[in-house]
């Protein structure tokens, strides 16, 4: 997405980074209404599937070329596999288990992982701010959590769910670290998005299939428009509103829409799940949320 549209009409920079933020916090909840009509592998497998078409056809308008030699698509297929099939799925999977929000907040630490990958693969630069973040990041998820864990009675899985978030996190940041080198090769922005996306969904495909899960079809209208929203805004618009703040700002600054969007997320979980965070979860939220801003910043 350009900075500025074909027809001449800038989007102001306020209501890009807004747009990915309230769209991309609020999918969390959305996922929700996914897991009362199907499995996880099936709204995984449709949602990816149907945003890597969209995508494709995005590239397509703007003139990319789809067609790509074998060796990317192994890259790309990675990338899919990690970060839009195998992430997820432990995404859908840890919220059955505990809010969509406190699970966004375990995303917090994503970052960390990501960077201290780096370093160790590629030896790339990794500051001490970006550590002590890092850890401030991996405490406030701690603090958010604790409450849940011990509340056993009222949420006897919220430890299963943090073992799925915790597994999210790690196999995201295996797929961030893989789109970190396919960029590096030069690859179009939106075809190895979409071809990404793809990959991602064949995979959750073929999960669904081994597992023998039942490939009825759901009926309520809820369904398909959570199906709609996540594919769409969840994924398409939301990539482009990021994008287009990249292109503006510079990764640093763009990557801010990553502290606010769990706040976002947690707010939605205590309006429409009846999440009630504590003293302690406050404070966890607060510093995780400092955590990540001693990441992003930069010097």
């Amino acid at each position: 997405m350009s900075a500025a549209p074909a027809g001449g009409w800038r989007v102001p920079t306020p209501l890009l980074f807004a747009a990915a933020v309230l769209i991309w916090g609020t999918t969390w909840h959305a996922i929700l209404y996914q897991l009362a009509g199907s499995t996880p592998e099936f709204g995984v497998t449709l949602r990816f599937g149907l945003a890597g078409l969209v995508v494709l056809a995005v590239a397509a308008w703007r003139g990319e070329a789809l067609r790509r030699p074998w060796r990317e698509h192994g890259a790309l297929a990675l990338q899919g596999l990690f970060m839009y099939s195998l992430s997820y799925l432990c995404v859908y999977h840890a919220e059955q288990h505990v809010p969509s929000g406190l699970v966004a907040v375990g995303y917090s630490a994503s970052p960390l992982l990501a960077g201290l990958g780096s370093w160790w693969l590629w030896r790339t630069a990794l500051s001490r701010r970006f550590v002590l973040g890092g850890v401030c990041g991996v405490l406030g998820v701690a603090a958010v959590f604790a409450p849940e864990l011990g509340a056993a009675g009222a949420r006897p899985s919220a430890g299963l769910g943090l073992v799925f978030t915790a597994a999210a996190v790690a196999l995201s940041a295996v797929g961030a670290l893989s789109a970190s080198r396919n960029r590096e090769r030069g690859l179009p922005f939106w075809t190895a998005l979409g071809w990404g996306l793809v990959w991602g969904s064949a995979a959750s495909a073929v999960v669904l299939l081994a597992s023998g899960q039942p490939l009825a079809l759901p009926t309520a209208p809820s369904w398909w428009l959570s199906l709609a929203y996540l594919a769409v805004a969840g994924t398409v618009v939301a990539f482009a509103c990021f994008l287009a703040l990249q292109q503006r700002l510079g990764p640093g600054p763009a990557a801010t829409v990553g502290v606010m969007t769990p706040v976002v997320a947690l707010a939605v979980s205590a309006l429409a799940e009846g999440y009630r965070p504590g003293p302690l979860a406050w404070a966890g939220g607060a510093l995780a949320i400092v955590g990540n801003v001693l990441m992003l910043r930069r010097g």
